[in-house]
């Protein structure tokens, strides 16, 4: 009975339905945050939790061309984010990765080459990139939890399937190569400082990743 309990409530989960990211000065966050244009996304909580290096995690922004990413990238810069790669082209598009205030890593990016379009403040999706020791090993803890898998690719990257009232996709990747991508170096400790809320209760994954019961995020309105 009580494994049937359990697997009742794990499947329950069938997507992220909200980020918390955690900051040491929370009004300070939300100002970046409203300035940069991604406040109806996150969730903020206040968190002296040591930290040090590459926290294991990026929000990636999807946008519609490069003027839109330039766009982003200025806002972010001009509310006190610093470069960690400039925004430039390369073989499948064009993207910047900036660092917010508070430590966490953003990347903005588009699959086009050229603008089809004038910049716009308007985002097509946001990930949450997880960086993992063993992609296949928590690919299966998730899916163990309810989640459904959207796109796999070995044992290298997995996407979940996001949900209708879901504002952020999970994705999966390898840590040193996450790293790699953003421009940092992969080694870090102490806290994520970053809570995932879905339905399967409070738990914490293969990588020391904390989940908390589902909390509802105001509806985005572009």
């Amino acid at each position: 009975m009580a494994t049937t309990a359990s697997t009742a409530a794990h499947t329950s989960l069938t997507s992220l339905t909200s980020v918390t990211l955690e900051v040491a000065d929370v009004e300070a966050a939300r100002r970046f945050y409203c300035a940069f244009g991604v406040d109806t996304y996150i969730r903020l909580r206040a968190s002296h939790a040591p930290t040090t290096g590459f926290r294991g995690f990026t929000l990636a922004l999807t946008v519609s061309g490069p003027a839109t990413v330039d766009g982003f990238v200025g806002a972010a810069l001009e509310a006190g984010a610093t470069v960690l790669k400039p925004a430039a082209k390369s073989l499948w598009g064009y993207g910047g990765v900036v660092q917010a205030p508070d430590g966490t890593i953003w990347k903005i990016a588009t699959s086009a080459k050229k603008d089809s379009g004038p910049a716009a403040r308007e985002i097509d999706e946001v990930v949450l990139l997880v960086g993992v020791e063993r992609v296949k090993a928590t690919r299966e803890f998730y899916v163990g939890r309810g989640l459904s898998v959207a796109k796999s690719f070995g044992g290298k990257y997995v996407e979940f399937t996001a949900g209708p009232s879901s504002p952020v996709k999970l994705a999966l990747y390898k840590r040193r190569a996450l790293a790699k991508d953003l421009g940092v170096a992969d080694d870090g400790t102490g806290s994520h400082r970053i809570v995932l809320g879905g339905t399967a209760g409070a738990f914490t994954d293969l990588d020391g990743f904390d989940w908390e019961p589902a909390v509802s995020l105001p509806a985005h309105t572009s």
